[in-house]
């Protein structure tokens, strides 16, 4: 499994959807940079926030859906992905174990209800964070999916980054990538990605502290610093 990995051939994908808090993602996107993520896709409102990436999202691939069947009928279909959602389900196994098989899209719980029944219906497995004290019951989204990536690292046999002096070297930022990359939606899509916004409009701009209601098209506005 090393060797396909090292190859190319097995690759982990983060799937952001639901998440309540904005600035979880840019955490999630440096944990992405550092285990080897191959791709991020975030389903739904497109203002995610940078906070918190260190500048890690310019070496992360970004793609775009409006719903999550389209997202998983790319995971699927295109990327030959299984999707494992990260949850205490009856049948989860720990993550521990590394229950894998091929290459992994994760998909994360919102931070206070956990993975809705719809988003458990498109996973094809489940694992969960084994704890050893009795203090908390649950795990800060953020931590959890750098546990998880870690483990599928280590799986897939992930070649370790180089280091200089106590810090791992950092890749010089890619050439001419943009912040965001988004799917051709349809047009269908895109109503429904409107009308979604149009919606969410007043809680988007509470949290800063606007009441104005912004549109945004271009692909720079995928993230918010």
């Amino acid at each position: 499994m090393a060797a396909a990995a090292a190859s190319g051939a097995v690759e982990s994908i983060v799937v952001v959807h639901n998440v309540a808090k904005r600035h979880n993602v840019g955490t999630l996107a440096r944990s992405a940079t550092a285990f080897g993520v191959a791709e991020v896709v975030v389903v739904g409102r497109r203002d995610v926030s940078a906070f918190g990436s260190h500048g890690s999202t310019s070496h992360l691939r970004f793609r775009h859906f409006t719903t999550l069947a389209t997202a998983c009928a790319y995971l699927k279909d295109e990327r030959g992905c299984d999707i494992c959602g990260v949850e205490i389900t009856d049948d989860a196994m720990p993550v521990t174990a590394h229950p894998f098989r091929r290459s992994t899209a994760f998909l994360f719980g919102n931070e206070g209800t956990g993975l809705s029944q719809k988003e458990c219906e498109v996973c094809d497995f489940f694992v969960y964070i084994p704890q050893y004290g009795g203090g908390t019951a649950s795990l800060n989204v953020t931590v959890a999916a750098s546990i998880v990536l870690h483990h599928f690292a280590v799986w897939a046999g992930f070649p370790e980054r180089g280091r200089e002096g106590n810090k791992f070297v950092v890749a010089d930022k890619p050439q001419g990538q943009s912040r965001g990359l988004y799917c051709s939606d349809s047009i269908e899509d895109v109503i429904e990605e409107r009308k979604t916004r149009r919606e969410n409009a007043c809680d988007i701009f509470e949290e800063n502290g606007s009441s104005l209601t912004q549109e945004s098209n271009g692909l720079d506005t995928m993230f918010t610093d």
